[in-house]
């Protein structure tokens, strides 16, 4: 059955080769009779259009990139990027998308890759991470009219279609958490404060310490870069100023900040507690096991393709925003709430 034609779908149907193709190709003007008899062979036959014909008809590659900025020097360890990677691979496969990945280690790959992505015909779209200050990409993928979704918010938002999580909010709870379970000197280990995740989530922390009348003390803030290494110096950093309580911006600095801890003859969450943030599978387990903010990313791959998809389809105006929500997972790195 794999080997009919749309001679052949057309026939069974009693309708047009045209008709077929345009049922194939999601073209509007089909009646919903033709349109569901059209699909209810194809349902029955299995019949899969031959991917270079239907890219001819339709003017359209159905590909899309996904571009991961320069600043991802530890892709292969942040279980972040394969996480999202898996999540957007699937919403494509289901979308019948191809998915293609361009890393950009130096600035030289960006000329390299934007030449080849603007190409008219190589791809209908592009999901690209959001990136430092002062990243160029974004605005030459606008200049150049290439549907375009971005991962995360950017600095500059404007008319740019989006995708992100409650950064701000997720960390204000975990913050008002410490302080409900009567922490007095809470710390945090930062993003790099050179990208918008990194200042959002410093904004949650301090926004939680100033509602309840707390005093934000530089000597507990300490800024990482999401890695292990990171969270380990940074901890050693905040150690000095004796905190009870710390929020660390990533689940990876979290292993970091507690291998100090245990250094310095500490306890989480007897001597201090701690908070993460990401909730993905690690390399090395916590223990006790590590309290964070979960991120949706299933959901977050598969609303950044249908956001995309939809921009496609249906041009860029108006911009679209979607805020996914994040969860608090308490377990045993934090105290137990006294109700």
């Amino acid at each position: 059955m794999n080997n009919l034609t749309l001679e052949d779908i057309a026939e069974q149907c009693g309708v047009s080769r045209s008709t077929v193709s345009r049922v194939i190709n999601n073209h509007p003007n089909v009646s919903k009779k033709a349109r569901m008899l059209v699909q209810e062979v194809i349902n029955q036959t299995g019949y899969q259009p031959h991917a270079a014909a239907r890219a001819l008809v339709s003017n359209r590659s159905w590909t899309v990139g996904l571009i991961l900025p320069r600043s991802v020097n530890s892709f292969f360890t942040d279980p972040y990027y394969p996480s999202l990677i898996q999540g957007i691979a699937q919403a494509c496969s289901s979308s019948d998308y191809t998915f293609t990945l361009f890393l950009m280690r130096e600035k030289e790959d960006e000329e390299r890759i934007f030449h080849r992505i603007s190409r008219r015909g190589f791809l209908d779209g592009i999901l690209l991470q959001s990136d430092n200050i002062g990243d160029s990409l974004i605005d030459k993928l606008i200049l150049s009219d290439i549907p375009l979704t971005v991962l995360g918010r950017p600095f500059k938002s404007g008319n740019i279609s989006f995708i992100d999580i409650n950064n701000v909010e997720s960390v204000e709870k975990a913050v008002d958490y410490f302080i409900e379970t009567e922490h007095k000197r809470i710390g945090t280990i930062t993003g790099p404060l050179n990208t918008t995740v990194g200042i959002d989530r410093k904004q949650g922390y301090m926004n939680s310490l100033l509602k309840h009348g707390f005093t934000v003390d530089k000597d507990l803030i300490a800024e990482g870069t999401f890695t292990e290494e990171s969270g380990y110096l940074g901890m050693l950093e905040i150690l000095k100023a004796k905190p009870d309580a710390v929020f660390t911006a990533s689940d990876q600095m979290a292993l970091g900040a507690m291998r100090a801890m245990s250094e310095n003859g500490l306890r989480a969450p007897d001597d201090v507690a701690i908070i993460g943030f990401d909730d993905f599978p690690l390399q090395m387990p916590a223990y006790p096991p590590l309290s964070t903010i979960r991120q949706p990313i299933d959901e977050f791959g598969n609303e950044a393709l249908r956001m995309l998809i939809d921009i496609i389809e249906n041009g860029t105006e108006p911009a679209r925003r979607v805020i996914l929500k994040t969860e608090l997972i308490l377990r045993g790195t934090t105290r137990k709430r006294i109700n």
